[in-house]
Formats: structure tokens, C-alpha cells, sequence
């Protein structure tokens, strides 16, 4: 993406805003111009950038990056091979089933309720199967939340 015919489109705005102020300001409009052209073509990459990030949060398997040759942006699309993980299922109980009584803080039910449905289970699935991670050794620290669960990598200039 060429980034001059936008740079162009603000230095005609900037003169035809100045115009109206005779030639010194005409010409002091060009000069500032001029010498503000490195940070608009900065601005505009960051626009690029904070848009990249916006799109690859919303794409199930792929990132979004902003590259830089010369005087063009161009954005690429890089698929990823992150493939979504498979439906959760109930585990099938092997052996009796007993019912035990859980007290949790309601702030804390809430966030068991709203993981559940995020995962199409019910409450009590997704309860067996956290107490199963947990007693087989699993993941001490609650996992960090991302969009929908995933994972983004990448890096950014400034």
C-alpha cells in the first residue's frame, strides 16, 4: 500500500485551509508540510498496525502483520496452524457416580457459569473436568485469557 497519495491528500488539505491567509501563510503551510512528512507516515503506519491487531484478534487461524519496504506497507496474512480445538465432551463416568455440595463465592460461580457456556458444556461437565486436570497434576495457575481463548504472538515498532 502506497502511503504518498494519503500523505499528498493531507499537504493539499493543509495548503487549501492556508490559502485563505494570503502567501506568507501559504508558505509557511508548505513548510510545515514538508517537515511534518516522516511523522504522518508514522501515524499512518500506526493506524496500520493498531488495525492488524484489531483484524488478527478476530481471525480464528491466522495473524495480520504490517511490513515495511521502502516507502509501501503492505499487510500480510499469515495462516496459522493452530487448529480449533475439538468439541468437549463430557468424560463418561467409569464406576458410580456420587454428588458432593460446593460452595463457591458467587463471583466465582459466575465465571465457572460464563467459561461453561463459552464451551457449550454444562457447569457440572466443566466442574469434572477442571477437578480432573487438577488431580491428574494439571496446569496450577488459571490459564490467561486471550480473545476467545487464544493465543496472539507477534511484534510491533513504533
Amino acid at each position: 500500500m502506497d502511503l504518498a497519495p494519503y500523505l499528498e491528500n493531507l499537504r493539499r488539505d493543509l495548503a487549501a485551509t492556508a490559502a485563505p491567509g494570503g502567501p506568507d501563510v501559504a508558505r509557511a503551510a508548505d513548510l510545515l508540510s514538508g517537515a511534518l512528512d516522516a511523522s504522518m507516515r508514522l501515524c499512518l503506519l500506526e493506524v496500520l498496525a493498531e488495525a492488524a491487531e484489531e483484524i488478527t484478534a478476530k481471525l480464528p487461524a491466522a495473524t495480520v502483520e504490517v511490513r515495511l519496504r521502502g516507502g509501501q506497507a503492505d499487510l500480510v496474512v499469515t495462516q496459522t496452524d493452530v487448529a480449533p480445538p475439538p468439541p468437549l465432551t463430557p468424560p463418561e463416568p467409569s464406576g458410580d457416580v456420587t454428588r458432593i455440595t460446593l460452595r463457591l463465592p458467587e463471583s466465582l460461580k459466575d465465571t465457572v457459569e460464563q467459561a461453561a457456556a463459552t464451551e457449550g458444556v454444562s457447569v457440572n461437565s466443566w466442574l469434572v473436568r477442571a477437578v480432573q486436570v487438577a488431580a491428574r497434576g494439571g496446569p496450577s495457575t488459571p490459564p490467561t485469557r486471550g480473545p476467545a481463548g487464544r493465543r496472539i504472538t507477534g511484534f510491533g515498532r513504533a
